[in-house]
């Protein structure tokens, strides 16, 4: 058994199982004695989550999931956890953090009564605001307050809690990986620019990726630093936005979605990597690729994925912001090759899936049952 498992049965509870977190699961798994289950529902159809029943180590189970009301009301209760659980018997269970999860504190009882540990994974608590917002944090600490552990993806999250009065010493950051390390050495690039540089988006073309933005951005540059912009993606907004090019930035490229090798040639030979929106998981997967990264802020999830040794983090909705980023970074490609190469180093040293599961199994063998 090697020190850094956990020697024992766990049990994994997600609203939804996205395709994009299946890998870290089977890696997890590997690091789980008795192995690894999983447990999840399906999405609102409106949600257009990715979801995923296939892992490759990890077993799932599907459950009900109810949904109730909408937006800032919504609830969520999940029918047949409690079977889930009675069937797999583990020996720690680590769910979803979130007190909107309507079937989450009978599971945590049931390990409870049983003697077992029970972990809770979110993004953290923002103090809320408004009517009742005394009582709503009063809830939120009751509803945490039960488990043993909790797992975060940065440490604006772990301040959140600790804040809230959950021990700090019982608060683990695990950042947010969506890839394993590099296997590959970084991509060797010039020092200089050769012609224009290459500006890269990837992702799927919907709003909140606010590539309409990045489009105005670039035509908004000097003429000199405009960069060949280069979006690979598909989704509900291609149509728009290419229409919209052909009015703001006329030479901007959309070859499509793109996978496997292909898709590599696009970051090998791209200069930097630009999400100007919310969301985007293939950010880890550029810096792979030795891309410095201009991003959109969101809840924290990639807070220590982008730091300013590496790129630049903007408000989403900040057309002003995104220039002056994009114009900074188009202006010295030397230092923008070093920003790379930082990129590059995070995901091989800090962020990656193997980093990730280290943490996780820190946690789970903090609270085993004796």
């Amino acid at each position: 058994m090697n020190a850094t498992d956990f020697d024992g049965k766990l049990a994994l509870q997600q609203r939804v199982l996205t395709a994009y977190r299946a890998p870290f699961f089977d890696t997890l798994a590997q690091a789980c004695a008795g192995g690894l289950s999983v447990c999840a529902g399906l999405p609102r159809p409106e949600e257009s989550i990715a979801v995923t029943d296939q892992m490759h180590g990890a077993e799932f189970t599907s459950v009900q999931n109810m949904h109730l009301f909408q937006d800032r009301y919504y609830l969520c209760y999940q029918r047949g956890l409690i079977a889930w659980l009675k069937d797999r018997s583990p020996d720690a269970l680590i769910v979803e953090a979130n007190p909107r999860y309507l079937a989450t504190p009978a599971a945590v009882q049931w390990m409870r009564r049983r003697g077992k540990p029970v972990i809770g994974w979110g993004l953290g608590a923002p103090a809320p605001s408004g009517p009742l917002s005394g009582l709503r944090q009063a809830r939120r600490l009751s509803f945490l307050r039960p488990f043993d552990a909790l797992i975060t993806y940065s440490r604006r999250g772990a301040d959140e809690y600790a804040m809230l009065g959950f021990p700090a010493d019982k608060i683990f950051v695990a950042p947010n990986a969506a890839s394993a390390r590099p296997s590959l050495p970084m991509p060797s690039r010039p020092v200089e620019f050769h012609g224009k540089a290459v500006v890269l988006f990837v992702g799927r073309l919907q709003a909140r990726k606010r590539i309409d933005l990045l489009l105005q951005a670039c035509a908004a540059l000097p003429v000199a630093l405009r960069p060949r912009l280069v979006i690979v993606g598909d989704g509900p907004e291609r149509n728009s936005l290419e229409a919209l090019a052909q009015t703001v930035y006329p030479s901007a490229e959309f070859p499509g979605a793109k996978q496997g090798t292909e898709l590599a040639g696009y970051f090998s030979s791209s200069d930097l990597f630009v999400l100007p929106g919310t969301g985007g998981l293939a950010v880890q997967e550029a810096m792979s690729y030795g891309l410095p990264v201009i991003m959109g802020q969101g809840d924290g999830t990639n807070d220590q994925l982008v730091r300013t040794g590496n790129g630049w983090q903007i408000l989403p909705d900040d057309i002003y912001a995104l220039t002056g980023s994009l114009h900074s970074a188009l202006s010295d490609a030397r230092r923008l090759r070093r920003m790379g190469a930082e990129s590059y180093r995070i995901v091989r040293d800090e962020i990656n899936l193997e980093q990730m599961v280290r943490v996780f199994v820190e946690a789970l063998n903090s609270v085993k049952a004796k």
